[in-house]
């Protein structure tokens, strides 16, 4: 009865800042010796930035990090088509026959073991490569293929979320009005989902570029994704270039996270300034036609 909430307390700053302490400090501290001259990442002999030439001339981190940037940007491209299309036959669809197991296949990959999704997935690939030769010899294909199925149920959970609060009513007038469904979909539904499906797909190019276990499995000795380089030279030794190949990676993400959040934000801030503007022209006008009413 006498207690303070947190929210209200000093106490929260503490806490926020210690949770903030725990995710960032790390990676602060991995920047800094990323510019640490010496071979051991743990002991500080001046500054220096040779680690990150050398990150350049290393073949392998850099064919690793060009095959996981391309498998990254197709696996979110495919998913994104996916997963809108599976969260709209969700949402907008209504109840059918099989409804409820679409919906379960989508979510599963949400709550399946990554070490159960490789295996289940490999021998996959084995059975279709004894009757297609494409799948024969696991690699870049065969991750594409891995990384899509289990990204488009990220995408398809962050879509329907949007969709369920898309009034669905603009839509019933537009085709009222004569408007074909995909052309209401185009024009009114895809733009108000919009920051959705590029959240969608953010979310999972970065679980692409990360995944590590299902490219274990379901990889050959022609396709090394960037996770699998890390973490074979990891067990060696931790090398000053990943280091290096980290804080790169961090820049590049923030800058990129910041310019959507940016673009997202002034399109957001636009809208309403639209509708604000609809709405007063609204209030103006029909004060303006009860006026002539009355005359």
């Amino acid at each position: 009865m006498g207690e303070i909430p947190i929210s209200n307390s000093k106490w929260k700053w503490l806490i926020l800042g210690l949770g903030f302490s725990f995710l960032y400090i790390p990676i602060l501290i991995l920047i800094f010796y990323s510019f640490n001259a010496s071979r051991l990442v743990t002991v500080w002999a001046g500054f220096s930035i040779k680690w990150y030439g050398e990150l350049f001339h290393d073949d392998l981190l850099m064919n690793g990090v060009r095959l996981s940037l391309i498998i990254g940007f197709m696996s979110a491209s495919a998913a994104v088509v996916l997963g809108t299309i599976a969260a709209f036959v969700l949402n907008r669809f209504g109840r059918f026959r099989g409804a409820g197991m679409f919906s379960f296949m989508i979510t599963a990959p949400l709550v399946m073991p990554d070490v159960i999704m490789g295996l289940s997935l490999l021998l996959m690939f084995i059975a279709l490569g004894s009757v297609f030769d494409i799948f024969s010899d696991r690699g870049m294909l065969t991750i594409w293929i891995a990384h899509v199925t289990f990204c488009t149920s990220y995408v398809c959970i962050v879509v329907s979320s949007r969709l369920r609060e898309v009034d669905m009513s603009i839509e019933e007038a537009a085709m009222d009005l004569g408007a074909p469904p995909w052309k209401v979909f185009f024009l009114i539904t895809l733009p108000s989902i919009f920051p959705a499906i590029v959240a969608g797909w953010l979310l999972a190019f970065t679980l692409s570029l990360d995944d590590l276990v299902i490219a274990s499995f379901v990889s050959g000795p022609s396709a090394t994704t960037l996770p699998m380089v890390v973490f074979s030279s990891v067990r060696l030794g931790v090398s000053p270039k990943i280091n290096a190949l980290a804080t790169i990676i961090v820049l590049v993400v923030a800058t990129a996270t910041w310019i959507a959040w940016y673009l997202m934000s002034r399109a957001e801030k636009r809208r309403q300034q639209e509708i604000h503007a609809a709405l007063r022209d609204e209030q103006i006008i029909t004060p303006a036609h009860h006026l002539q009413e009355s005359q």
